[in-house]
């Protein structure tokens, strides 16, 4: 064995060495899923490049996949790297793919803690080299990853990040949640950004609410008001997303940002189409009668009728006077209700338009140098 040689039963589990002092690393996490984590770090990092610094980004843990065994489009890396000028690989940038068949194998005892640590650190010194700022997206929601040791708290931990969560609120039993996330980052959390807040509860959540999260030692960095071209998706695009024929196409740039399945009766689900706002319902080709409350209800901004059944000539005509745009899937209602609810999961932060609005948002209304600094 020459003087260079390593014995491999002397290294073969220890960690990987990497000094994480060098570069300010941010870890964005999330409370829910779909709180616009993705369009809030990338909006972040495009700032501190605004301003000077070299920036890196990575997603240690991926989840959105095309299959059960792993093959990758986790697109939030991938729009990283075009945005951010990045050259490192994917494997380095989403160094674990956190598929279904990867959680069966962890909770079997296939998958090693430490060594998926490792991984992570190599992936780390490989994307943060020479960088001053590292931002790090979190997982689906701040817990996900316990299987293995490896929840946001841990990666921060492990990573030696701090903290920016981004949470939702509706109601004020949201703060319960908000606490415990606190708890679980402890020290590491920098502190909140409330985002998407609609106008209904904003001044109660200003006045009330985040006075008392910084009476308990929580920053609130900022509130986000909801914008619609954030929160939702065009009919238009919906319908390319889902391959649906466009039976009727006037008003198909009008926004959906929920769904609502047409599954009661006509007096029942008319008044239930009342309550909603900027909705599609989403409900069976052959239901005239659900489609007929639908085409009357202000707030539904589509339908989207499954099964490839074709509606009667009435109705096509009710909703081209209306420009109500109608839909027409070959899929069931509810293979259908699924994949309309991952376009709208995934559309908010899937484009470089939508990190140059959350960039202006974050300017007006959080407190970025707080947040960027070290």
């Amino acid at each position: 064995m020459s003087d260079t040689d390593t014995d491999p039963e002397t290294t073969e589990h220890e960690p990987t060495e990497i000094d994480t002092n060098d570069t300010d690393t941010v870890l964005v996490s999330s409370l829910p899923e779909s709180t616009g984590k993705t369009a809030i770090a990338l909006a972040l990092a495009r700032i501190a490049a605004d301003d000077g610094d070299s920036v890196g980004y990575m997603k240690p843990k991926g989840t959105r996949l095309e299959s059960n065994v792993g093959k990758t489009l986790d697109e939030d890396p991938l729009l990283a790297r075009e945005l951010l000028d990045l050259e490192a690989e994917m494997h380095d940038l989403e160094p674990i793919v956190y598929s279904p068949t990867f959680i069966e194998q962890a909770i079997r005892g296939r998958e090693s803690p430490d060594e998926l640590r490792e991984r992570i650190l190599e992936a780390f010194g490989t994307v943060s080299d020479g960088r001053d700022r590292l931002f790090v997206e979190g997982g689906t929601t701040y817990d996900l990853g316990g299987i293995i040791d490896l929840t946001d708290a841990d990666i921060a931990a492990l990573l030696d990040a701090r903290v920016v969560l981004v949470a939702a609120y509706e109601v004020p039993g949201d703060v319960d949640a908000i606490l415990a996330a606190a708890e679980a980052f402890g020290d590491r959390l920098a502190g909140v950004v409330f985002n998407d807040v609609a106008d209904a509860v904003y001044d109660t959540l200003e006045t009330d609410v985040v006075p008392y999260l910084e009476g308990r030692g929580i920053d609130v960095f900022g509130v986000i008001p909801s914008e619609r071209t954030l929160s939702g998706v065009t009919v238009g695009d919906l319908a390319d997303e889902l391959g649906a024929t466009m039976l009727v196409e006037e008003g198909k740039d009008g926004y959906v940002e929920r769904f609502s399945v047409g599954a009661m009766g006509a007096d029942s689900a008319l008044r239930h189409f009342r309550r909603t706002k900027d909705a599609a319902v989403i409900t069976g080709g052959d239901r005239a009668e659900i489609h007929t409350a639908a085409l009357e209800a202000p707030g539904v901004r589509c339908l989207i009728l499954t099964g490839g059944h074709r509606p009667s000539g009435a109705i096509v005509g009710q909703a081209a006077e209306k420009s109500m745009p109608i839909l027409s899937v070959q899929t069931d209602t509810l293979t259908t209700v699924e994949r309309a609810e991952d376009v709208v999961r995934s559309g908010r932060t899937r484009d470089a338009e939508t990190v140059d609005r959350m960039e202006e948002l974050l300017i007006d209304h959080a407190a970025v140098d707080s947040i960027l600094e070290e």
